[in-house]
Protein backbone atom coordinates (compact mmCIF):
# COMPACT_ATOMS: atom_id res chain seq x y z
CA UNK A 1 0.00 0.00 0.00
CA UNK A 2 2.70 2.48 0.63
CA UNK A 3 4.58 1.46 -2.69
CA UNK A 4 1.38 2.27 -4.33
CA UNK A 5 0.26 5.52 -2.10
CA UNK A 6 3.94 6.83 -3.31
CA UNK A 7 3.47 6.10 -6.73
CA UNK A 8 -0.33 7.36 -7.52
CA UNK A 9 1.24 11.02 -5.66
CA UNK A 10 4.14 11.29 -8.03
CA UNK A 11 2.11 9.88 -10.71
CA UNK A 12 -0.81 12.91 -9.92
CA UNK A 13 2.32 15.35 -9.41
CA UNK A 14 4.18 15.19 -12.58
CA UNK A 15 0.59 15.36 -14.45
CA UNK A 16 -0.16 18.64 -12.84
CA UNK A 17 3.63 20.04 -13.40
CA UNK A 18 4.42 19.49 -16.89
CA UNK A 19 0.62 19.43 -18.31
CA UNK A 20 -0.26 23.08 -17.33
CA UNK A 21 -0.03 25.82 -19.62
CA UNK A 22 3.07 28.13 -18.75
CA UNK A 23 2.02 31.14 -19.40
CA UNK A 24 3.67 34.16 -17.77
CA UNK A 25 4.63 33.13 -13.95
CA UNK A 26 2.31 35.25 -11.23
CA UNK A 27 1.58 35.68 -8.01
CA UNK A 28 -1.15 33.61 -6.92
CA UNK A 29 -4.19 35.47 -4.92
CA UNK A 30 -3.81 35.06 -1.17
CA UNK A 31 -0.51 33.89 -0.85
CA UNK A 32 0.41 31.63 2.18
CA UNK A 33 0.44 33.98 5.47
CA UNK A 34 4.14 34.84 6.31
CA UNK A 35 6.11 33.91 2.92
CA UNK A 36 8.01 36.62 0.84
CA UNK A 37 5.61 38.19 -1.41
CA UNK A 38 5.42 40.10 -4.44
CA UNK A 39 7.90 40.00 -7.59
CA UNK A 40 10.78 37.60 -6.66
CA UNK A 41 13.64 39.63 -5.41
CA UNK A 42 16.63 38.14 -7.21
CA UNK A 43 17.75 34.60 -6.28
CA UNK A 44 16.96 34.33 -2.20
CA UNK A 45 14.37 35.61 -0.50
CA UNK A 46 13.53 35.34 3.18
CA UNK A 47 11.43 35.96 6.11
CA UNK A 48 11.60 35.95 9.50
CA UNK A 49 9.10 36.68 12.38
CA UNK A 50 9.27 36.61 16.27
CA UNK A 51 6.48 35.90 18.77
CA UNK A 52 6.43 36.69 22.49
CA UNK A 53 3.16 35.96 24.26
CA UNK A 54 1.86 35.40 27.26
CA UNK A 55 -0.50 32.63 28.05
CA UNK A 56 -3.35 32.44 31.07
CA UNK A 57 -5.15 29.34 30.95
CA UNK A 58 -7.46 28.23 33.12
CA UNK A 59 -6.55 24.25 33.34
CA UNK A 60 -2.48 25.10 33.62
CA UNK A 61 0.11 26.58 34.53
CA UNK A 62 0.39 30.35 33.47
CA UNK A 63 3.49 30.78 30.87
CA UNK A 64 5.19 32.66 29.00
CA UNK A 65 6.15 31.70 25.29
CA UNK A 66 8.39 32.59 22.38
CA UNK A 67 8.09 31.56 18.98
CA UNK A 68 10.49 32.12 15.44
CA UNK A 69 9.40 31.27 12.01
CA UNK A 70 11.73 31.45 8.78
CA UNK A 71 10.76 31.07 5.54
CA UNK A 72 13.77 30.88 2.96
CA UNK A 73 13.01 31.04 -0.64
CA UNK A 74 15.44 30.15 -3.55
CA UNK A 75 13.82 31.88 -6.88
CA UNK A 76 15.33 29.26 -9.16
CA UNK A 77 13.77 30.94 -12.10
CA UNK A 78 10.49 32.76 -13.32
CA UNK A 79 7.92 29.97 -12.50
CA UNK A 80 9.90 28.06 -10.61
CA UNK A 81 11.22 28.40 -6.21
CA UNK A 82 12.37 26.36 -3.72
CA UNK A 83 11.07 27.03 -0.30
CA UNK A 84 11.10 25.80 3.41
CA UNK A 85 9.75 26.28 6.46
CA UNK A 86 11.68 26.82 10.32
CA UNK A 87 9.84 27.31 13.33
CA UNK A 88 9.57 26.69 16.91
CA UNK A 89 7.21 24.20 18.92
CA UNK A 90 6.70 20.67 19.33
CA UNK A 91 3.73 19.70 17.98
CA UNK A 92 1.47 20.12 14.82
CA UNK A 93 -0.71 22.42 15.82
CA UNK A 94 2.16 24.41 17.93
CA UNK A 95 4.93 26.34 17.39
CA UNK A 96 5.16 28.07 20.44
CA UNK A 97 8.20 26.89 23.23
CA UNK A 98 7.94 27.88 27.03
CA UNK A 99 10.57 29.89 28.72
CA UNK A 100 12.12 28.15 31.58
CA UNK A 101 10.85 24.76 29.83
CA UNK A 102 13.36 21.83 29.51
CA UNK A 103 12.41 21.89 26.13
CA UNK A 104 12.32 24.90 25.56
CA UNK A 105 14.65 24.73 22.94
CA UNK A 106 12.83 23.05 20.13
CA UNK A 107 12.87 24.00 16.35
CA UNK A 108 12.24 22.42 13.15
CA UNK A 109 12.47 22.62 9.72
CA UNK A 110 8.71 21.66 8.90
CA UNK A 111 8.28 22.35 4.89
CA UNK A 112 10.77 21.77 1.90
CA UNK A 113 8.90 22.18 -1.53
CA UNK A 114 9.07 22.80 -4.66
CA UNK A 115 6.15 25.31 -6.08
CA UNK A 116 5.37 26.07 -9.88
CA UNK A 117 3.34 29.29 -10.72
CA UNK A 118 1.78 29.65 -13.87
CA UNK A 119 -0.71 31.59 -15.39
CA UNK A 120 -3.73 30.07 -14.66
CA UNK A 121 -2.41 29.01 -10.83
CA UNK A 122 0.40 26.80 -9.11
CA UNK A 123 1.52 23.51 -8.06
CA UNK A 124 3.96 22.62 -5.22
CA UNK A 125 5.17 19.09 -4.43
CA UNK A 126 7.21 18.16 -1.72
CA UNK A 127 6.65 18.72 2.22
CA UNK A 128 3.89 22.04 1.73
CA UNK A 129 1.96 23.91 3.90
CA UNK A 130 -1.79 22.56 4.98
CA UNK A 131 -3.26 25.85 2.96
CA UNK A 132 -3.20 27.58 -0.35
CA UNK A 133 -3.92 31.08 0.80
CA UNK A 134 -6.08 32.86 2.92
CA UNK A 135 -6.45 30.45 6.47
CA UNK A 136 -9.98 29.25 7.21
CA UNK A 137 -10.95 28.98 10.81
CA UNK A 138 -12.05 25.22 10.19
CA UNK A 139 -8.80 24.95 8.17
CA UNK A 140 -5.35 22.77 9.30
CA UNK A 141 -2.71 24.70 11.71
CA UNK A 142 -1.25 27.28 9.47
CA UNK A 143 2.00 25.67 11.30
CA UNK A 144 1.34 22.44 10.25
CA UNK A 145 2.59 20.47 7.06
CA UNK A 146 1.95 16.91 4.68
CA UNK A 147 3.74 15.20 2.34
CA UNK A 148 2.35 15.04 -1.28
CA UNK A 149 1.23 17.85 -3.80
CA UNK A 150 -1.21 20.82 -4.74
CA UNK A 151 -2.15 21.64 -7.61
CA UNK A 152 -4.38 25.22 -8.10
CA UNK A 153 -6.22 25.89 -11.36
CA UNK A 154 -8.26 28.93 -12.28
CA UNK A 155 -10.95 27.81 -14.62
CA UNK A 156 -12.10 31.15 -15.12
CA UNK A 157 -11.51 34.54 -13.31
CA UNK A 158 -12.81 34.53 -9.85
CA UNK A 159 -13.39 30.67 -10.23
CA UNK A 160 -10.64 27.75 -8.84
CA UNK A 161 -9.68 24.27 -8.39
CA UNK A 162 -7.92 22.50 -6.05
CA UNK A 163 -6.77 18.98 -5.75
CA UNK A 164 -4.49 18.22 -3.13
CA UNK A 165 -3.02 14.51 -2.16
CA UNK A 166 -0.73 13.39 -0.11
CA UNK A 167 -0.16 12.04 3.41
CA UNK A 168 0.44 12.98 6.89
CA UNK A 169 2.87 10.92 8.83
CA UNK A 170 3.77 12.87 11.98
CA UNK A 171 2.50 15.05 13.75
CA UNK A 172 6.16 15.69 15.69
CA UNK A 173 7.57 18.59 13.61
CA UNK A 174 11.08 16.22 14.04
CA UNK A 175 9.68 13.55 11.75
CA UNK A 176 8.08 15.97 9.17
CA UNK A 177 10.61 15.53 6.33
CA UNK A 178 10.31 11.43 7.22
CA UNK A 179 8.99 9.77 4.36
CA UNK A 180 5.42 8.51 4.66
CA UNK A 181 4.06 5.20 4.76
CA UNK A 182 0.39 5.60 4.49
CA UNK A 183 -2.03 7.89 1.62
CA UNK A 184 -3.99 9.32 3.96
CA UNK A 185 -5.24 13.01 3.17
CA UNK A 186 -7.06 14.10 0.00
CA UNK A 187 -9.01 16.84 -0.67
CA UNK A 188 -10.74 18.56 -3.82
CA UNK A 189 -12.05 21.78 -3.24
CA UNK A 190 -13.99 24.65 -5.54
CA UNK A 191 -14.01 28.23 -4.30
CA UNK A 192 -15.16 30.84 -6.53
CA UNK A 193 -15.95 34.81 -5.88
CA UNK A 194 -19.31 35.14 -6.68
CA UNK A 195 -19.51 39.28 -6.73
CA UNK A 196 -17.81 42.17 -4.92
CA UNK A 197 -19.65 41.21 -1.79
CA UNK A 198 -19.70 36.94 -1.44
CA UNK A 199 -17.06 34.46 -2.04
CA UNK A 200 -17.75 30.63 -1.22
CA UNK A 201 -15.57 27.41 -1.05
CA UNK A 202 -17.19 23.71 -1.49
CA UNK A 203 -14.39 20.78 -0.58
CA UNK A 204 -14.68 16.76 0.21
CA UNK A 205 -11.67 15.59 2.14
CA UNK A 206 -10.42 12.56 3.47
CA UNK A 207 -8.05 12.93 5.95
CA UNK A 208 -6.45 10.46 8.71
CA UNK A 209 -9.46 8.16 8.45
CA UNK A 210 -11.95 10.93 8.49
CA UNK A 211 -14.30 11.66 5.05
CA UNK A 212 -15.46 15.59 5.82
CA UNK A 213 -17.82 17.83 3.39
CA UNK A 214 -16.50 21.39 3.50
CA UNK A 215 -18.10 24.53 3.03
CA UNK A 216 -17.85 27.97 3.05
CA UNK A 217 -19.41 31.43 3.14
CA UNK A 218 -17.92 34.72 3.20
CA UNK A 219 -19.95 38.00 3.24
CA UNK A 220 -17.75 41.19 2.55
CA UNK A 221 -18.65 44.87 3.16
CA UNK A 222 -15.92 47.98 3.83
CA UNK A 223 -13.75 47.07 6.42
CA UNK A 224 -15.55 43.86 7.25
CA UNK A 225 -16.03 40.30 6.32
CA UNK A 226 -18.59 38.16 8.00
CA UNK A 227 -17.90 34.57 7.46
CA UNK A 228 -19.78 30.91 7.83
CA UNK A 229 -17.96 27.74 7.93
CA UNK A 230 -19.40 24.14 7.95
CA UNK A 231 -17.60 21.14 8.11
CA UNK A 232 -19.60 17.52 8.29
CA UNK A 233 -17.90 14.47 8.93
CA UNK A 234 -20.07 12.27 6.76
CA UNK A 235 -18.71 8.71 7.84
CA UNK A 236 -19.42 9.52 11.94
CA UNK A 237 -22.17 12.10 11.63
CA UNK A 238 -20.14 14.55 13.28
CA UNK A 239 -20.33 18.26 12.89
CA UNK A 240 -18.19 21.30 12.94
CA UNK A 241 -19.86 24.65 12.97
CA UNK A 242 -17.74 28.20 12.71
CA UNK A 243 -20.02 31.81 12.84
CA UNK A 244 -16.98 34.92 12.42
CA UNK A 245 -16.25 38.17 11.71
CA UNK A 246 -12.96 39.61 10.46
CA UNK A 247 -13.39 43.28 10.54
CA UNK A 248 -11.32 46.71 11.07
CA UNK A 249 -11.84 49.82 12.53
CA UNK A 250 -9.94 53.19 14.25
CA UNK A 251 -9.93 54.54 17.41
CA UNK A 252 -8.96 58.00 16.88
CA UNK A 253 -6.52 57.70 14.33
CA UNK A 254 -5.34 54.90 15.41
CA UNK A 255 -6.26 51.12 13.64
CA UNK A 256 -7.28 48.22 15.24
CA UNK A 257 -8.50 44.84 14.06
CA UNK A 258 -10.39 42.74 15.15
CA UNK A 259 -11.21 38.94 14.72
CA UNK A 260 -14.02 37.23 16.63
CA UNK A 261 -15.96 33.65 15.62
CA UNK A 262 -18.65 31.42 17.72
CA UNK A 263 -17.49 27.34 16.99
CA UNK A 264 -18.91 24.30 17.91
CA UNK A 265 -17.19 20.85 17.34
CA UNK A 266 -18.86 17.02 17.87
CA UNK A 267 -17.72 15.12 20.43
CA UNK A 268 -16.01 12.63 17.82
CA UNK A 269 -15.56 14.91 15.29
CA UNK A 270 -12.06 12.95 14.50
CA UNK A 271 -8.45 14.26 14.18
CA UNK A 272 -9.08 16.68 12.00
CA UNK A 273 -10.07 18.85 15.02
CA UNK A 274 -6.92 18.27 16.96
CA UNK A 275 -5.15 19.43 13.88
CA UNK A 276 -6.58 23.02 13.77
CA UNK A 277 -4.68 26.16 15.17
CA UNK A 278 -4.43 26.02 19.26
CA UNK A 279 -6.69 23.70 19.60
CA UNK A 280 -8.45 23.52 23.15
CA UNK A 281 -11.37 21.10 22.63
CA UNK A 282 -14.56 19.97 21.29
CA UNK A 283 -17.86 21.40 22.19
CA UNK A 284 -18.54 25.19 22.21
CA UNK A 285 -16.47 27.81 22.52
CA UNK A 286 -15.67 30.89 20.75
CA UNK A 287 -12.69 33.31 20.13
CA UNK A 288 -11.99 37.35 20.01
CA UNK A 289 -8.76 38.82 18.96
CA UNK A 290 -7.90 42.70 18.88
CA UNK A 291 -4.50 44.06 17.01
CA UNK A 292 -2.78 46.49 16.24
CA UNK A 293 0.50 48.55 15.69
CA UNK A 294 2.48 49.45 18.13
CA UNK A 295 4.43 53.35 17.34
CA UNK A 296 8.01 51.89 18.56
CA UNK A 297 10.06 49.53 16.71
CA UNK A 298 7.92 48.54 13.86
CA UNK A 299 5.94 46.28 16.62
CA UNK A 300 2.34 44.68 16.87
CA UNK A 301 0.52 43.92 19.74
CA UNK A 302 -2.64 41.27 20.23
CA UNK A 303 -4.99 40.35 22.56
CA UNK A 304 -7.24 37.37 22.54
CA UNK A 305 -9.10 35.80 24.41
CA UNK A 306 -10.45 31.81 23.85
CA UNK A 307 -13.12 29.90 25.07
CA UNK A 308 -14.67 26.06 25.01
CA UNK A 309 -16.81 24.70 27.58
CA UNK A 310 -15.18 24.82 30.56
CA UNK A 311 -11.78 25.63 29.49
CA UNK A 312 -10.64 29.25 29.52
CA UNK A 313 -7.58 31.01 27.91
CA UNK A 314 -6.04 34.82 27.44
CA UNK A 315 -3.22 35.35 25.63
CA UNK A 316 -1.22 39.13 25.23
CA UNK A 317 1.74 39.53 23.28
CA UNK A 318 3.94 41.37 20.71
CA UNK A 319 5.23 40.37 17.42
CA UNK A 320 8.02 41.41 14.73
CA UNK A 321 8.09 40.55 10.86
CA UNK A 322 11.91 41.17 9.22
Amino acid sequence: MAYLSTGLTCFIGCLTLFFTPPGKATEPVGEPIGEPVGEPAGFYQQKLDVQVRYDNRSDRSNRSQFRLRFYPQLNLSEQWSLHSFVVTGDDFSSSHNTFGDEDSDQIAVRRLYLRRTHALGKTEFGVIPTYKGRISATGMSKDGWFQGLRHVYEAKPGHKLELVAGAINSTDPNKALSLADDFNLFEFEYSATVNEQFSMEFGVERIIEGNYLRSEVRFHQPARVWFAEFVRRVDDAENKLVLGLDSEFSLGQYPVEVYAYYAYVSADFGQRAELTEDYLGTGHGGSVEVSGALPVAQLDWFYRIDMVDSTRRMLLGIKRSF
